[in-house]
C-alpha cells in the first residue's frame, strides 16, 4: 500500500492531466452534439466555414468562390495548411471542434514542458511545471485559434535553442521546425506579432551581447518566409488584390487620453473576450502580491541590477507593454499613422498584442510557485504545488467566455435534474440539420439558390449547405457591402446605433430589425422580438439575386415585402420554428 500511495504522491500530476482529459473526451462524446459550444465568433463564424468548404470541396481549391456573401474567393477563408483546418478536413464537423479543443491542451502541455526544461536545464519539469502547462492549456480563449495559443511558448523554444546552437549542425532541425511553426500559428493574429517581437529580441540581444546575432536574423527570416509560404492565400489577398474591402471603412472607437488610460488598466485586470483567460480572479492577486514583495527586496538590498535582470519583472513590464498596445489603439492618431506608414495594415488590429498576455501570466505564476518549491520551508513548498491546482479550477469555473465543458456539464446536470433545456442553443440544436435537410427537400432547394437568414445566424444555413447572400467575415469587398446595404436601409434609417454598427464596421452583413437591437438569436425563445415585419428593400434584395428568406420570425408585411410563404417547419431535433419566403419575382416550382 505505501508502494501505491508513494507512487500516487510521485505521480499525481499524471493522473490528475490523465484524467482529466479523458473524462472531457467521455463527455464530449456521450453528450455528443448535445453539448453546449459557444457561439459568438465560433459556432456563428469559423466553424460553419469549415463546414461550408467541406460542403463545397474548396479546403484545397483555387481560384473559386465559396456559396456565401453572393460569393467570395476561398482565399478570404483560413488556409488549409492550418492544424486547426486540417482536422476539419479529415474529421466530421463536431469531432473537429472537439479534438481541436483536446490538441490544444496537448499541444500547450508539450510546448510549456519544452520550454521549461529548456530554461531550467538542471531539473526535470517536474508537477509544478506539469500543472502550469496544463492550466495553460485549458484556458479558454478563442476556440480556433487556442492552437496558436497552445503554441506561443513553443516558438520561444525554437527561437531559444536557435540562439544558443548558432549555426550548428544540432541546431539545422529547429531552423526547419520554425519554418514549419506557421502551421500551429496563425500570421494575422499572432505571426505579425511574434516577427515584431523577434525584432524586439534582436536589438535586446545587439545592446546585450554587443554583437548582432546573425542566427536570430535568419531565424526572423526564415520564419517570415515559413508564414509567407503556408499562408499564401492571405497575403496574397493582402498585397496583389486591388479590391478594396470593407477595412477601408472600418471605424474603431477614437478615445480621450483617460478613457485609453482606462482600457489599458481594464484590459490588464480583466483581459478580453478572445483572451479571457480568468486570471483576474486568482492569478493577478498572487502576481501583483508577489511583484511587491520581489522589489521591496531588490530595493532593500539595493540590488538594481538584479532587478532588470529579473525574468519576472520582464514578463512584468510586457504584460503592461500589451495592455497598453491594446489601449492605445483607440488612439485614432495612432491608427492613422499606421495606416500611413503601412497601407496595406489599415483597419488592422495591432492591439492584438494582448493575445500573448495569457501566457505571460501562466508563466509568472510557474516562476513563482518554482521559486517557492525550492525553499525548504516545508508549507512554501506546498503552496507552491496548490497555487496552480487552485488555478486550474479557477479556469474552470470561473471563465465566462468559450468555456464549453463548464456550459455543456451545466446544461446536462440541469435537463437531468428538472426535465428542462436551458434557454441556449446547443450545438445540434444551433445547426438544426435534420429540420433544413427536411426543409431544403420540401422546397426543392438547389445550389444556386441564394437565401439570407432572419432572427437567425446567417452561419446557420452555411452550416446547412444552402448558398446566402448574408454572412460574418471581416474582410470582403466594399462594393457588396454597399450593395447589401441598399437591401437593409430601410433598417438602418429607422436605428441609429444599428446603421452605426453596419457602417462603422459591417463584418456582420445580416439582415437587422428596424425597432430592436438584436433578433438574431441563439436562444430557444424569441422573447426579445417585438416588432414582426421585417424592414428591408425587397427589390435591392432581388437584384442581388435572392430568391429564399429563411426566418425565425413570422412576417406581418411579407406581401408588402411582394414575400411569399412557401411553408412553416418544426422538427422534433430542433426548437426552431423556420418561416420560408420567397420573393414573388420567382415562380414556384411545381
Amino acid at each position: 500500500m505505501k508502494t501505491i500511495a508513494g507512487r500516487i504522491a510521485t505521480r499525481w500530476h499524471y493522473i490528475l492531466v490523465g484524467m482529466f482529459i479523458i473524462a472531457a473526451s467521455l463527455m464530449y462524446l456521450i453528450v455528443g452534439e448535445n453539448s453546449y459550444i459557444a457561439i459568438p465568433d465560433n459556432l456563428d463564424l469559423f466553424v460553419a466555414q469549415y463546414k461550408m468548404m467541406k460542403n463545397t470541396g474548396t479546403f484545397w481549391a483555387h481560384a473559386v468562390d465559396v456559396p456565401f456573401l453572393n460569393g467570395i474567393s476561398r482565399d478570404n477563408l483560413p488556409g488549409e495548411f492550418y492544424l486547426y483546418s486540417i482536422l476539419y478536413m479529415i474529421f466530421p464537423t463536431y469531432i473537429a471542434y472537439i479534438a481541436g479543443y483536446i490538441l490544444k491542451i496537448i499541444i500547450a502541455l508539450v510546448s510549456c514542458l519544452l520550454l521549461c526544461r529548456d530554461f531550467l536545464p538542471d531539473e526535470k519539469p517536474g508537477d509544478i511545471a506539469w500543472i502550469c502547462a496544463f492550466a495553460y492549456g485549458i484556458l479558454n480563449l478563442f476556440p480556433a485559434f487556442g492552437i496558436c495559443f497552445a503554441s506561443i511558448p513553443l516558438v520561444i523554444y525554437f527561437l531559444r535553442k536557435i540562439y544558443r546552437l548558432g549555426f550548428s549542425k544540432p541546431a539545422i532541425k529547429y531552423y526547419v521546425l520554425l519554418f514549419l511553426y506557421p502551421v500551429v500559428s496563425y500570421f494575422s493574429y499572432f505571426g505579425m506579432f511574434i516577427l515584431g517581437y523577434l525584432v524586439l529580441a534582436i536589438i535586446w540581444r545587439l545592446i546585450a551581447d554587443k554583437k548582432l546575432s546573425l542566427p536570430l536574423c535568419v531565424a526572423l527570416v526564415i520564419l517570415s518566409a515559413g508564414f509567407v509560404i503556408f499562408e499564401y492565400r492571405l497575403f496574397g489577398a493582402m498585397l496583389f488584390s486591388d479590391e478594396v474591402t470593407i477595412r477601408s471603412t472600418m471605424k474603431d472607437a477614437s478615445m480621450s487620453f483617460s478613457e485609453i488610460f482606462a482600457q489599458c488598466a481594464d484590459v490588464f485586470k480583466n483581459g478580453m473576450m478572445h483572451a479571457d483567460d480568468a486570471h483576474s480572479y486568482f492569478v493577478l492577486p498572487v502576481c501583483t502580491f508577489y511583484f511587491f514583495f520581489l522589489n521591496i527586496r531588490y530595493i532593500i538590498r539595493k540590488d538594481f541590477k538584479g532587478m532588470v535582470h529579473d525574468i519576472y519583472n520582464l514578463f512584468a513590464v510586457l504584460l503592461v507593454f500589451n495592455s497598453f498596445v491594446y489601449g492605445i489603439y483607440y488612439s485614432e492618431g495612432m491608427r492613422d499613422f499606421v495606416a500611413l506608414v503601412l497601407p496595406p495594415l489599415t483597419g488592422w488590429q495591432f492591439n492584438r498584442t494582448i493575445f500573448f498576455s495569457p501566457f505571460l501570466w501562466y508563466a509568472s505564476l510557474f516562476i513563482i510557485c518554482i521559486r517557492m518549491a525550492k525553499r525548504e520551508n516545508v508549507i512554501l513548498r506546498l503552496l507552491a504545488r496548490m497555487l496552480p491546482v487552485a488555478a486550474v479550477f479557477v479556469i474552470l469555473l470561473g471563465s465566462k467566455h468559450y468555456n464549453d465543458l463548464y456550459d455543456t456539464a451545466y446544461g446536462t446536470l440541469y435537463k437531468i435534474r428538472t426535465g428542462h433545456e436551458v434557454d441556449r442553443l446547443n450545438y445540434s440544436e444551433f445547426y438544426s440539420s435534420e429540420l433544413f435537410d427536411t426543409i431544403k427537400n420540401d422546397v426543392g432547394y438547389n445550389e444556386s439558390d441564394w437565401a439570407v437568414a432572419y432572427g437567425m445566424h446567417p452561419a446557420v444555413l452555411e452550416y446547412n449547405g444552402i448558398s446566402t447572400l448574408d454572412g460574418y467575415l471581416g474582410f470582403y469587398s466594399q462594393e457588396y457591402k454597399e450593395k447589401f446595404r441598399r437591401v437593409i436601409a430601410p433598417a438602418l434609417e429607422r436605428k441609429e446605433n444599428t446603421r452605426i454598427y453596419f457602417d462603422d464596421w459591417g463584418a456582420r452583413c445580416y439582415l437587422y430589425s428596424g425597432t430592436d437591437d438584436s433578433i438574431v438569436m441563439a436562444t430557444r425563445s424569441m422573447t426579445g422580438v417585438t416588432d414582426n415585419n421585417i424592414y428591408i428593400e425587397d427589390k435591392a434584395l432581388s437584384d442581388l439575386g435572392c430568391r429564399y428568406i429563411f426566418s425565425r420570425i413570422e412576417l406581418e408585411n411579407a406581401d408588402e415585402k411582394n414575400l411569399t410563404l412557401r411553408g412553416e417547419y418544426e422538427d422534433s431535433s430542433s426548437p426552431y420554428k423556420i418561416y420560408v419566403y420567397e420573393l414573388k419575382k420567382f415562380k414556384t416550382r411545381g
